[in-house]
């Protein structure tokens, strides 16, 4: 049981560099549906099924076919989630939520339903207290 608390000690310990060079690093193939090449129907809307045909090649793990979704392809928990800068992404809706944030750790986000006044008195004070936002615009 300690060894698994140690374990995730070290993880967050992680320099923030060898985080960023993780994230970019990290490769996954693009996973796209069984004969998305050969129908228009698939080529509009090619995003993943799972092929579940008795003699399907896909399913079977066949050579010159395109991968199948397995949890082998997941990335390490240290860096999933996370923004290309190595920061948490955290959606921001006023000032107030601001206060309770370091802006060594995470990387802001406004939130979608936030206007145009007060998206700019977000912006400005997380200037002020020096974050990172992600749509300044």
């Amino acid at each position: 049981m300690e060894s698994s608390g140690a374990s995730t000690q070290s993880e967050a310990r992680v320099s923030r560099e060898k985080l960023i060079r993780m994230i970019r690093s990290k490769k996954k193939p693009e996973f796209l549906r069984h004969l998305w090449w050969k129908f228009p129907k698939f080529k509009n809307d090619p995003k993943w099924r799972r092929p579940r045909g008795i003699d399907n090649p896909i399913r079977m793990k066949e050579k010159g076919y395109p991968p199948i979704v397995s949890v082998g392809y997941r990335t390490p928990r240290c860096i999933r989630g996370l923004h290309p800068t190595g920061l948490r992404p955290v959606v921001v809706h006023s000032t107030k939520e601001l206060e309770s944030l370091d802006p060594s750790e995470v990387i802001i986000y406004i939130g979608s339903t936030v206007g145009a006044k007060k998206r700019a008195e977000i912006v400005s004070r997380a200037k002020e207290l020096g974050f990172l936002i992600a749509n300044a615009r």
